[in-house]
């Protein structure tokens, strides 16, 4: 389960490093009346609303027992997190750049308590350092790599064609927690997961 949910999480964070450090470029290039202003405004929209919200979404999952609460609101967090480059396909105002960022700060929140807590329980006792080591190596290393080659798409295709492409990276990442659920289903009901030996 550890694996895949590295996995997932490295397809959803390297389809927004494709985008993350060229962000500021596309507001200020891109969008009517954008500026540098408009976008730490955007970026801070995104991060008070993700960590306001997380705490109230953290305290629900942890009233209920079992896991698959814990999923069901991550993947749908990771569902709408999704959306947002395909709404920034469409952005054509400041306004909509904002209301976006409500849009992501909300699913960012719902996907952090969860996708910590699952991770947590299911990480090899005496591996936790490793386990923690190999997850941010290779999310850093996507987004690295991902960084690079979306300078490289915006500048030979255009922004539109970057978005799509964080988007479909997204719900890639996203389709994997499938078999996390399946993993969840089959360890409530006492059964032996295939792959966890």
């Amino acid at each position: 389960m550890i694996k895949i949910l590295t996995y997932s999480d490295v397809l959803i964070l390297s389809g927004w490093g494709l985008v993350s450090p060229i962000f500021a470029v596309f507001v200020a290039e891109q969008i009517p009346g954008g500026n540098i202003e408009l976008v730490g405004l955007a970026t801070s929209v995104y991060l008070v609303l993700k960590s306001f919200l997380q705490i109230p979404v953290a305290r629900f999952i942890d009233k209920h027992r079992g896991e698959t609460d814990d999923l069901l609101i991550m993947a749908l967090g990771t569902l709408v997190v999704s959306t947002v480059p395909f709404l920034y396909y469409h952005i054509s105002s400041a306004i909509q750049l904002l209301l976006i960022q409500i849009v992501y700060g909300i699913g960012a929140a719902m996907i952090t308590p969860g996708w910590n807590a699952i991770f947590t329980r299911h990480i090899d006792s005496h591996r936790e350092a490793q386990e923690w080591s190999l997850y941010n190596s290779m999310v850093n290393l996507g987004a690295a790599l991902a960084g690079a080659l979306g300078g490289f798409l915006a500048e030979k295709f255009g922004f539109q064609t970057l978005f799509l492409v964080v988007g479909a990276v997204c719900i890639a990442g996203t389709s994997l927690l499938y078999f996390v659920y399946q993993d969840i289903r089959l360890a409530e009901k006492g059964k032996k997961i295939p792959w966890l030996g």
